[in-house]
Protein backbone atom coordinates (compact mmCIF):
# COMPACT_ATOMS: atom_id res chain seq x y z
CA UNK A 1 0.00 0.00 0.00
CA UNK A 2 1.81 3.12 -1.20
CA UNK A 3 2.27 6.48 0.49
CA UNK A 4 -1.16 8.14 0.69
CA UNK A 5 0.07 11.60 -0.34
CA UNK A 6 1.65 10.20 -3.50
CA UNK A 7 -1.55 8.30 -4.28
CA UNK A 8 -3.68 11.44 -3.83
CA UNK A 9 -1.40 13.64 -5.94
CA UNK A 10 -1.02 11.05 -8.70
CA UNK A 11 -4.78 10.54 -8.90
CA UNK A 12 -5.39 14.30 -8.97
CA UNK A 13 -2.80 14.66 -11.74
CA UNK A 14 -4.48 11.94 -13.79
CA UNK A 15 -7.90 13.56 -13.36
CA UNK A 16 -6.59 16.93 -14.52
CA UNK A 17 -4.69 15.33 -17.42
CA UNK A 18 -7.98 13.80 -18.55
CA UNK A 19 -9.58 17.24 -18.56
CA UNK A 20 -11.65 16.71 -15.42
CA UNK A 21 -12.23 19.52 -12.96
CA UNK A 22 -10.96 18.77 -9.45
CA UNK A 23 -9.74 20.39 -6.26
CA UNK A 24 -7.11 19.69 -3.63
CA UNK A 25 -8.09 20.13 0.04
CA UNK A 26 -5.34 20.48 2.67
CA UNK A 27 -5.74 20.56 6.45
CA UNK A 28 -3.86 23.74 7.39
CA UNK A 29 -4.90 24.35 11.02
CA UNK A 30 -6.50 22.37 13.84
CA UNK A 31 -7.75 23.34 17.28
CA UNK A 32 -8.49 20.85 20.02
CA UNK A 33 -9.04 17.26 18.94
CA UNK A 34 -8.94 16.63 15.23
CA UNK A 35 -9.57 13.45 13.20
CA UNK A 36 -6.69 14.16 10.78
CA UNK A 37 -3.38 15.99 11.34
CA UNK A 38 -2.21 19.22 9.73
CA UNK A 39 -0.89 18.53 6.23
CA UNK A 40 -3.43 15.81 5.40
CA UNK A 41 -4.69 16.10 1.83
CA UNK A 42 -7.68 14.98 -0.20
CA UNK A 43 -8.57 15.30 -3.89
CA UNK A 44 -12.17 15.79 -5.02
CA UNK A 45 -13.34 15.41 -8.62
CA UNK A 46 -16.24 17.33 -10.14
CA UNK A 47 -18.48 14.26 -10.08
CA UNK A 48 -17.89 13.58 -6.38
CA UNK A 49 -15.08 11.00 -6.61
CA UNK A 50 -12.70 11.29 -3.64
CA UNK A 51 -9.22 10.05 -2.81
CA UNK A 52 -7.50 10.78 0.49
CA UNK A 53 -9.07 12.09 3.68
CA UNK A 54 -9.38 15.24 5.81
CA UNK A 55 -11.74 13.77 8.43
CA UNK A 56 -13.60 10.63 9.34
CA UNK A 57 -15.90 11.10 6.34
CA UNK A 58 -18.45 13.72 7.38
CA UNK A 59 -16.45 16.71 6.10
CA UNK A 60 -15.76 14.86 2.86
CA UNK A 61 -19.52 14.42 2.47
CA UNK A 62 -20.08 18.14 3.02
CA UNK A 63 -17.42 19.09 0.48
CA UNK A 64 -19.03 16.79 -2.08
CA UNK A 65 -22.44 18.29 -1.30
CA UNK A 66 -21.26 21.87 -1.62
CA UNK A 67 -18.62 21.76 -4.35
CA UNK A 68 -19.56 19.14 -6.94
CA UNK A 69 -22.28 18.10 -9.31
CA UNK A 70 -23.04 15.25 -6.91
CA UNK A 71 -24.63 17.86 -4.63
CA UNK A 72 -27.32 18.60 -7.20
CA UNK A 73 -29.10 21.94 -6.93
CA UNK A 74 -27.62 22.44 -3.44
CA UNK A 75 -24.09 22.67 -4.87
CA UNK A 76 -24.33 26.38 -5.69
CA UNK A 77 -21.13 28.36 -5.34
CA UNK A 78 -21.41 32.05 -6.17
CA UNK A 79 -24.69 31.31 -7.92
CA UNK A 80 -23.30 28.55 -10.15
CA UNK A 81 -23.56 24.79 -9.99
CA UNK A 82 -20.52 22.64 -9.44
CA UNK A 83 -16.96 23.41 -8.44
CA UNK A 84 -15.86 27.05 -8.13
CA UNK A 85 -12.94 28.62 -9.97
CA UNK A 86 -10.37 31.21 -9.03
CA UNK A 87 -7.98 31.70 -6.14
CA UNK A 88 -7.69 29.19 -3.29
CA UNK A 89 -10.05 29.65 -0.35
CA UNK A 90 -10.07 28.79 3.35
CA UNK A 91 -12.96 27.10 5.13
CA UNK A 92 -13.44 26.12 8.79
CA UNK A 93 -15.34 23.16 10.19
CA UNK A 94 -16.44 22.51 13.76
CA UNK A 95 -16.30 26.08 15.06
CA UNK A 96 -19.41 25.57 17.20
CA UNK A 97 -20.56 22.59 19.26
CA UNK A 98 -23.45 22.12 16.83
CA UNK A 99 -21.06 22.00 13.85
CA UNK A 100 -18.74 19.63 15.68
CA UNK A 101 -21.69 17.30 16.19
CA UNK A 102 -22.91 17.77 12.62
CA UNK A 103 -19.56 17.00 11.04
CA UNK A 104 -18.61 14.21 13.41
CA UNK A 105 -15.63 16.05 14.91
CA UNK A 106 -14.43 15.16 18.43
CA UNK A 107 -15.80 17.40 21.17
CA UNK A 108 -14.27 20.85 20.77
CA UNK A 109 -12.48 19.89 17.58
CA UNK A 110 -12.03 22.46 14.84
CA UNK A 111 -10.08 22.30 11.61
CA UNK A 112 -9.40 24.66 8.72
CA UNK A 113 -8.98 23.56 5.12
CA UNK A 114 -7.40 25.30 2.16
CA UNK A 115 -9.15 24.46 -1.10
CA UNK A 116 -7.30 24.70 -4.44
CA UNK A 117 -9.44 24.64 -7.56
CA UNK A 118 -8.17 22.94 -10.72
CA UNK A 119 -4.42 22.73 -9.93
CA UNK A 120 -2.35 22.71 -13.10
CA UNK A 121 -1.55 19.23 -14.41
CA UNK A 122 2.02 20.22 -15.28
CA UNK A 123 2.85 21.19 -11.70
CA UNK A 124 1.24 18.05 -10.31
CA UNK A 125 3.14 15.86 -12.79
CA UNK A 126 6.46 17.44 -11.84
CA UNK A 127 5.72 16.92 -8.15
CA UNK A 128 4.62 13.29 -8.56
CA UNK A 129 7.65 12.42 -10.69
CA UNK A 130 9.99 13.89 -8.07
CA UNK A 131 8.30 11.90 -5.30
CA UNK A 132 8.50 8.71 -7.36
CA UNK A 133 12.26 9.30 -7.69
CA UNK A 134 12.50 9.41 -3.89
CA UNK A 135 12.99 13.18 -3.60
CA UNK A 136 11.77 15.41 -0.79
CA UNK A 137 9.91 18.37 -2.32
CA UNK A 138 8.73 21.70 -0.93
CA UNK A 139 5.54 22.95 -2.62
CA UNK A 140 4.75 26.65 -2.24
CA UNK A 141 1.27 27.89 -3.13
CA UNK A 142 0.58 31.60 -3.61
CA UNK A 143 -2.81 32.29 -2.09
CA UNK A 144 -3.53 35.34 -4.22
CA UNK A 145 -3.81 33.42 -7.48
CA UNK A 146 -2.94 29.74 -6.88
CA UNK A 147 0.51 29.91 -8.50
CA UNK A 148 2.66 26.95 -7.42
CA UNK A 149 6.44 26.62 -7.25
CA UNK A 150 8.46 23.51 -6.36
CA UNK A 151 11.94 23.16 -4.95
CA UNK A 152 14.04 20.43 -3.41
CA UNK A 153 13.86 20.20 0.37
CA UNK A 154 16.49 18.95 2.78
CA UNK A 155 15.03 17.97 6.15
CA UNK A 156 11.24 17.49 6.32
CA UNK A 157 9.45 20.60 7.60
CA UNK A 158 6.05 21.19 9.13
CA UNK A 159 3.36 22.84 7.02
CA UNK A 160 3.54 26.65 7.08
CA UNK A 161 0.62 28.99 6.37
CA UNK A 162 1.04 32.76 6.14
CA UNK A 163 -1.17 35.56 4.89
CA UNK A 164 0.27 35.08 1.40
CA UNK A 165 1.54 31.52 1.00
CA UNK A 166 1.04 27.89 1.93
CA UNK A 167 4.27 25.87 2.14
CA UNK A 168 3.97 22.08 2.41
CA UNK A 169 6.75 19.51 2.23
CA UNK A 170 6.00 16.22 0.50
CA UNK A 171 8.25 13.24 0.87
CA UNK A 172 8.60 9.88 -0.81
CA UNK A 173 7.02 6.87 0.80
CA UNK A 174 8.46 5.44 3.98
CA UNK A 175 10.61 2.37 3.43
CA UNK A 176 11.32 -0.69 5.55
CA UNK A 177 14.19 -3.14 5.04
CA UNK A 178 13.65 -6.49 6.76
CA UNK A 179 16.52 -8.94 7.13
CA UNK A 180 15.27 -12.51 7.10
CA UNK A 181 12.26 -13.99 5.30
CA UNK A 182 10.69 -16.02 8.10
CA UNK A 183 7.13 -16.13 9.40
CA UNK A 184 7.54 -13.09 11.65
CA UNK A 185 8.77 -11.14 8.63
CA UNK A 186 5.62 -12.05 6.71
CA UNK A 187 3.39 -10.58 9.41
CA UNK A 188 5.54 -7.48 9.88
CA UNK A 189 5.82 -6.85 6.13
CA UNK A 190 2.04 -7.08 5.75
CA UNK A 191 1.44 -4.60 8.58
CA UNK A 192 4.09 -2.25 7.23
CA UNK A 193 2.59 -2.17 3.75
CA UNK A 194 -0.86 -1.43 5.15
CA UNK A 195 0.78 1.41 7.09
CA UNK A 196 2.15 2.95 3.90
CA UNK A 197 5.70 1.53 3.88
CA UNK A 198 7.43 0.15 0.82
CA UNK A 199 8.94 -3.12 2.06
CA UNK A 200 12.14 -4.86 0.95
CA UNK A 201 13.02 -8.26 2.38
CA UNK A 202 16.60 -9.51 2.26
CA UNK A 203 17.55 -13.13 2.79
CA UNK A 204 20.45 -14.95 1.08
CA UNK A 205 19.04 -18.31 2.26
CA UNK A 206 17.17 -19.92 -0.63
CA UNK A 207 15.10 -22.16 1.64
CA UNK A 208 13.53 -19.10 3.29
CA UNK A 209 13.03 -17.09 0.11
CA UNK A 210 11.37 -20.07 -1.56
CA UNK A 211 8.46 -20.06 0.89
CA UNK A 212 7.93 -16.27 0.86
CA UNK A 213 4.25 -15.55 0.26
CA UNK A 214 3.62 -11.82 0.78
CA UNK A 215 2.73 -10.02 -2.45
CA UNK A 216 3.94 -6.46 -2.85
CA UNK A 217 7.21 -6.78 -0.96
CA UNK A 218 10.49 -6.82 -2.88
CA UNK A 219 12.71 -9.81 -2.09
CA UNK A 220 16.48 -9.76 -2.65
CA UNK A 221 19.10 -12.45 -2.11
CA UNK A 222 22.38 -10.54 -1.64
CA UNK A 223 24.21 -10.45 1.68
CA UNK A 224 22.38 -8.12 4.09
CA UNK A 225 25.22 -5.66 4.64
CA UNK A 226 25.55 -5.14 0.88
CA UNK A 227 21.78 -4.71 0.63
CA UNK A 228 21.80 -2.04 3.35
CA UNK A 229 24.46 -0.07 1.48
CA UNK A 230 22.51 -0.32 -1.79
CA UNK A 231 19.24 0.51 0.00
CA UNK A 232 20.71 3.85 1.17
CA UNK A 233 18.47 4.31 4.22
CA UNK A 234 17.33 7.89 4.81
CA UNK A 235 15.20 9.68 7.40
CA UNK A 236 12.11 7.93 6.08
CA UNK A 237 13.63 4.44 6.34
CA UNK A 238 13.88 1.74 8.98
CA UNK A 239 16.00 -1.41 9.12
CA UNK A 240 14.96 -4.44 11.20
CA UNK A 241 17.01 -7.63 11.60
CA UNK A 242 14.91 -10.74 12.24
CA UNK A 243 17.13 -13.79 11.58
CA UNK A 244 18.82 -14.32 15.01
CA UNK A 245 21.92 -15.20 12.92
CA UNK A 246 24.94 -12.97 13.72
CA UNK A 247 26.48 -13.71 10.31
CA UNK A 248 23.47 -12.06 8.65
CA UNK A 249 22.35 -9.49 11.20
CA UNK A 250 25.46 -7.94 12.74
CA UNK A 251 27.21 -6.44 9.70
CA UNK A 252 23.92 -5.23 8.27
CA UNK A 253 23.02 -3.46 11.52
CA UNK A 254 26.43 -1.81 11.66
CA UNK A 255 25.95 -0.48 8.13
CA UNK A 256 22.46 0.73 9.00
CA UNK A 257 23.75 2.61 12.05
CA UNK A 258 25.93 4.72 9.73
CA UNK A 259 22.85 6.05 7.94
CA UNK A 260 20.01 8.46 8.73
CA UNK A 261 17.48 5.62 9.22
CA UNK A 262 14.95 6.69 11.85
CA UNK A 263 14.81 3.18 13.32
CA UNK A 264 17.43 0.40 13.45
CA UNK A 265 16.69 -2.67 15.55
CA UNK A 266 16.98 -6.42 15.94
CA UNK A 267 14.75 -9.14 17.34
CA UNK A 268 16.00 -11.17 20.29
CA UNK A 269 15.91 -11.56 24.04
CA UNK A 270 17.69 -9.25 26.48
CA UNK A 271 20.52 -11.79 26.69
CA UNK A 272 20.85 -12.08 22.89
CA UNK A 273 20.88 -8.32 22.44
CA UNK A 274 23.51 -7.91 25.16
CA UNK A 275 25.64 -10.54 23.41
CA UNK A 276 25.20 -8.75 20.07
CA UNK A 277 26.42 -5.47 21.51
CA UNK A 278 29.39 -7.20 23.11
CA UNK A 279 30.36 -8.80 19.76
CA UNK A 280 30.14 -5.46 18.01
CA UNK A 281 32.40 -3.86 20.60
CA UNK A 282 34.95 -6.67 20.78
CA UNK A 283 35.10 -7.76 17.11
CA UNK A 284 34.15 -4.62 15.20
CA UNK A 285 35.68 -1.91 17.37
CA UNK A 286 32.37 -0.22 18.17
CA UNK A 287 31.77 1.92 21.24
CA UNK A 288 28.69 2.16 23.44
CA UNK A 289 28.07 5.61 22.00
CA UNK A 290 28.18 4.28 18.44
CA UNK A 291 25.57 1.66 19.36
CA UNK A 292 23.30 4.05 21.25
CA UNK A 293 20.67 4.16 18.52
CA UNK A 294 20.55 0.37 18.05
CA UNK A 295 17.22 -0.87 19.40
CA UNK A 296 16.79 -4.21 21.09
CA UNK A 297 14.86 -6.02 22.31
CA UNK A 298 12.49 -4.37 19.86
CA UNK A 299 8.78 -3.78 20.23
CA UNK A 300 6.50 -2.57 22.98
CA UNK A 301 5.49 -4.84 25.84
CA UNK A 302 2.06 -6.37 25.18
CA UNK A 303 2.81 -9.87 26.44
CA UNK A 304 3.21 -11.07 22.85
CA UNK A 305 3.97 -14.76 22.29
CA UNK A 306 3.03 -15.62 18.69
CA UNK A 307 4.75 -14.28 15.55
CA UNK A 308 1.65 -12.21 14.73
CA UNK A 309 1.56 -10.62 18.19
CA UNK A 310 5.30 -9.92 18.10
CA UNK A 311 4.85 -8.22 14.72
CA UNK A 312 2.12 -6.01 16.21
CA UNK A 313 4.48 -5.10 19.05
CA UNK A 314 7.35 -4.22 16.70
CA UNK A 315 5.17 -2.30 14.23
CA UNK A 316 3.68 -0.26 17.08
CA UNK A 317 7.14 0.80 18.24
CA UNK A 318 8.26 1.67 14.70
CA UNK A 319 5.19 3.84 14.16
CA UNK A 320 5.70 5.56 17.52
CA UNK A 321 9.30 6.44 16.60
CA UNK A 322 8.21 7.56 13.12
CA UNK A 323 5.57 9.83 14.65
CA UNK A 324 7.97 11.19 17.31
CA UNK A 325 5.93 9.74 20.19
CA UNK A 326 7.91 9.17 23.38
CA UNK A 327 6.78 5.85 24.83
CA UNK A 328 6.72 5.39 28.63
CA UNK A 329 9.60 3.30 29.91
CA UNK A 330 7.25 0.63 31.24
CA UNK A 331 6.20 -0.10 27.64
CA UNK A 332 9.75 -1.10 26.66
CA UNK A 333 10.12 -4.86 26.27
CA UNK A 334 13.46 -5.04 28.08
CA UNK A 335 12.29 -2.96 31.05
CA UNK A 336 8.96 -4.77 31.39
CA UNK A 337 10.53 -8.25 31.31
CA UNK A 338 13.21 -7.25 33.78
CA UNK A 339 10.52 -5.90 36.11
CA UNK A 340 8.56 -9.17 35.81
CA UNK A 341 11.65 -11.17 36.71
CA UNK A 342 12.29 -9.00 39.80
CA UNK A 343 8.66 -9.38 40.88
CA UNK A 344 8.89 -13.16 40.57
CA UNK A 345 12.13 -13.38 42.58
Amino acid sequence: MENLDVLVLRTLRDWRAAGRRAMLATVVRTWGSSPRPVGSIMALREDGAVVGSVSGGCIEDDLIYRHTQAGGSAAQINGALGMPTGAPSLVKYGVTADEAHRFGLPCGGTLELLLEYDPLCSGLDELVRALERGSLVQRTLRLQDGFVSLQAAAPPQALQLSATHLVNTFGPEYRMLLIGAGQLTEYLATMAMFSGFAVTVCDPRAEYRGSWAVAGASVVSDMPDDVVVAFRPDRRSCVVALTHDPKLDDMALLEALKTDAFYVGAIGSRRNNAARRQRMIEHFGQSEAALASLRGPIGIFIGSKTPAEIAVSVMAEILAVKNAVALPREMEVAWAKQTDLRAAA
